[in-house]
């Protein structure tokens, strides 16, 4: 491997086409403003790098990324790769991964619009990000201990688990398919519209209207706060820990809560039932409160 230490990049295609190297202390920036500065390499390593230029790591293969900088300026950092490792690293440019497989982001800052789309077979530990449709129709998802924050993530998403997360987000998980989230908070209006074959297990759900048009949707000893008009015309099986503000004509299926302050049941195909009170008691049948 050779190794590329202390220099300044800013011409077009710096790299282009390299293999077996480490770049280390250097920087891709200047007045040249060249993009692509690594495009179609493989078996690269970058360690300790500014990156203040455009497309830096397009169809690369077995990239590695550590303590590493791409700012606002670094648009589109990562498209068309794979076997990529991110880890100890500031992603800040605008669509800064797509159309990638086989991902590891690890201890990461994320600021980055529409970032991780088209993405497969990804794992994300420790990260923080921002960001607005954050890993549209992405599959086979892997993520622990990620903090989010911005609206329109995991739509249309399949075949992935989030454990021990905490996301602030509106219109998360809409077109969401076979996903499973564990020991997590997720917070923000409309949650999960149009999903199919979502669970939560152990899960804190804060919002205005979730869970609206499911199919196959199951909750397990979740927590709702602040949730009202919940799981209009939805397939649901659910076990809610606390009380309830509104329940508004599930489609079918049981849900159990300890109280519900307002059933709604003004549409005739709406033929869910809802059970209050202890589950502990009477099987979890104390009282039903409405069965179409």
């Amino acid at each position: 491997m050779i190794t590329i230490e202390n220099k300044t990049f800013d011409e077009e295609r710096a790299l282009y086409g390299s293999h077996d190297i480490l770049v280390k202390n250097s920087a891709f920036d200047g007045p040249a403003d060249g993009e692509s500065a690594l495009k179609e390499s493989s078996d690269i390593q970058v360690e300790h790098v500014f990156c203040n230029l455009r497309y830096p790591f397009w169809h690369d293969h077995r990239l590695t990324i550590r303590n590493s900088e791409m700012t606002e300026l670094c648009r589109a950092a990562l498209w068309y790769s794979d076997h990529i490792e991110i880890t100890d690293t500031k992603m800040h440019g605008i669509k800064a991964l797509r159309e990638c497989s086989d991902v590891t982001v690890k201890n990461c800052d994320i600021i980055s619009p529409e970032f991780g789309w088209s993405v497969r077979n990804m794992n994300m530990e420790n990260c923080t990000a921002q960001s607005e449709y954050f890993m549209m129709r992405s599959e086979n998802l892997r993520f622990s201990g990620v903090r989010f924050q911005g609206k329109y993530s995991f739509q249309y998403i399949e075949n992935s688990v989030f454990e021990n997360c905490t996301f602030d987000t509106k219109d998360a998980f809409w077109h969401a398919k076979n996903v499973t989230v564990k020991n997590s908070v997720v917070k923000g209006e409309y949650l999960a519209w149009y999903s199919d074959g979502l669970t939560l297990i152990d899960c804190k759900i804060i919002g205005t209207q979730p869970f609206c048009y499911c199919k196959n949707l199951k909750l397990i000893n979740c927590e709702m706060i602040d949730t009202d008009l919940c799981f209009e015309k939805s397939e649901v099986d659910a076990v809610v820990t606390t009380p309830v503000i509104s329940i508004k004509n599930p489609a079918s299926g049981r849900i159990q809560v300890p109280a519900v302050e307002e059933l709604i049941f003004d549409d005739p195909n709406a033929r869910g039932e809802v059970i209050t009170g202890d589950p502990k008691k009477e099987n979890g049948k104390e009282k039903l409160c409405a069965c179409a």
